[in-house]
């Protein structure tokens, strides 16, 4: 049998269709999010179908999960992110004890305990720094693409320093870096040193390792090195880790099919 698990993020929407019994991914896909949630979802869904040869009579259950996940109104329930975050990475890397989840709109900090479990969890959403959203208004500035962010970030000799918390006042502090003859590559490498600092903030004293990345941040070069320097660990990043939510909720789905609580 056939579950699907389907991520709908502040940014972009995932799907992956897994092997009910294997819990092997038969399919994913992702696209931009957009205004018409359930409609783009409908779509994604049943274009990655399609591509498969299957059809929708063919999937079994279906969890949605993610910023907007009760608008996705053809899935049989919904499950939040840190619950679907916590499956998914615990499915990939079982021995990981911290999840850092950056994505468009918000960064997440979960502990897991010796099972897997989301033991507790520390979330940013309520400002743009320490976001993907925060990057995107940094490449803008920089005049480049978000790719080259990382890229940039990894020339730098000296990463300039980026005190402010907000990312309006952060953007402004640029724009003087800017002025004062600052490198963009020290700037790209202090916005990531940035990021990473919030994150560590939101960890507090205490990180337990393994560390796990995941989100669509995680694809950012050199971002994953910037948490390492911050938190004093190495950073593992998961598989894919855009569609690390979408495969929990995959995961979720087969064993609400079968009946498991847990």
């Amino acid at each position: 049998m056939i579950c699907a698990g389907i991520d709908a993020g502040s940014r972009t929407i995932k799907v992956v269709l897994i092997d009910t019994e294997s819990k092997r991914i038969i399919a994913k896909d992702i696209i931009d999010q957009g205004i018409e949630q359930s409609t783009l979802a409908l779509e994604l869904f049943e274009n990655t179908l399609s591509k498969s040869g299957l059809k929708k009579q063919d999937v079994s259950f279906v969890v949605a999960t993610g910023y907007g996940r009760n608008a996705i109104d053809f899935a049989d329930t919904t499950i939040t992110e840190i619950t679907c975050h916590g499956v998914g990475v615990h499915h990939l890397v079982p021995d990981a004890m911290t999840i850092i989840d950056i994505g468009g709109q918000d960064s997440k900090l979960l502990r897991l305990d010796e099972n897997g479990k989301v033991r507790d969890f520390v979330m940013n959403d309520r400002c743009a720094a320490g976001t993907g959203r925060f990057l995107e208004i940094v490449a803008q500035r920089l005049n480049v693409e978000l790719d080259s962010i990382g890229k940039m970030a990894a020339k730098s000799k000296s990463p300039s320093p980026i005190s402010s918390m907000c990312v309006v006042f952060a953007e402004t502090e640029i724009t003087g870096l800017l002025a004062c003859g600052a490198s963009r590559d020290d700037i790209a490498a202090g916005v990531q040193a940035s990021i990473a600092t919030r994150i560590a903030g939101m960890a507090g004293r205490r990180v337990m390792a393994p560390i796990v990345f995941t989100g669509g941040v995680a694809l950012v070069p050199e971002m994953d090195n910037a948490l390492k320097s911050a938190l004093g660990h190495e950073i593992t990043i998961s598989p894919d880790p855009q569609t690390t939510g979408a495969f929990g909720a995959a995961i979720l789905a087969a064993r609400k099919l079968n009946g498991e609580h847990k």
